[in-house]
Order: structure tokens, then C-alpha cells, then sequence
């Protein structure tokens, strides 16, 4: 059966990695521990509910076992990898939605697909600074005419 865990937001993965470990040291039946990045403050556990609350006692940051079985295909959905391309062209003017240049807009210079990365010249620079930064972490404000 799957279990609901609830935890301390942002401490998902210690929790995580606690469990693994107690499970293992103890040999408990505890079959899968998972954590949706989307999903704030929650862990789904699959095992038996004996060996789960094992598992639990001791582990810091744990809030409560939500007693109630889900089925599998109620968190499939977390669990399937989304392959959404984005279509970006050489000059394209995109703004940077991550990392250490969030918020800066920059031309595409480059595309490199088979490591899905682009190259971006930073707009705002006094100097042209071309930036190598994952597809993911852009957003396209205006395509190239």
C-alpha cells in the first residue's frame, strides 16, 4: 500500500533519506520512498503500515503518517517525465528564469539541442557576455523575425 507522510516543507529529501537508510539498516518492508518536486511538504511511502511507523520513529522533521491508503494512479502523474521541447531559435531575445543571471534578458547566439543548451549574449552588458545556461532556464520573450 501507499502512504501519505507528511513533513517539514523543505526538508522533503532528509527525510527521505532517513527513511531509505532506517528501512535498510532494519530490513523493513518499505518498497518505495518518493517526493514530487511540485509537491511541498509531502512524501509518498510504499510498504506495510507496521513497518512504515518503524520506520518513523526517531526521524526529525516527519509531521504524521496520513493513515489513508492512495492508489497508484492517483500520484501517477508525479511521477511521469514531462518532455516538453521548447522552440528556440537563434536570435530570440529570452529573459533567464534561473540560476545565477535570473532575471536578465539575453540573444540566443547558439542552440544546442543534443545538450539542450543555448548560448545567450546578455543584453544589459556593458561588454557582450555570451552565457552557456540549460533551455529550462530560459523563457522567450520576443522570436527572431
Amino acid at each position: 500500500m501507499i502512504y501519505t507522510l507528511r513533513t517539514t516543507s523543505g526538508r522533503e529529501d532528509i527525510v527521505m533519506d532517513m527513511l531509505n537508510s532506517k528501512a535498510n539498516a532494519e530490513n523493513l518492508d518499505v518498497k518505495a520512498v518518493i517526493h514530487p518536486a511540485e509537491l511541498k511538504g509531502y512524501i509518498f511511502i510504499e510498504g506495510s503500515t507496521a513497518d512504515i511507523h518503524k520506520a518513523l520513529r526517531g526521524v526529525m522533521h516527519t509531521k504524521g503518517l496520513i493513515e489513508k491508503p492512495i492508489k497508484i494512479s492517483d500520484i501517477q502523474h508525479f511521477m511521469e517525465t514531462k518532455t516538453e521541447e521548447l522552440k528556440v531559435n537563434e536570435g530570440d531575445e529570452v529573459e533567464i528564469i534561473g540560476g545565477p543571471f535570473k532575471g536578465e534578458r539575453g540573444k540566443i547566439k547558439r542552440v544546442d539541442k543534443t545538450k539542450n543548451e543555448v548560448t545567450i549574449e546578455l543584453l544589459e552588458a556593458s561588454i557582450p557576455i555570451p552565457v552557456t545556461i540549460a533551455m529550462e532556464f530560459i523563457k522567450v520573450i520576443k522570436k527572431a523575425e
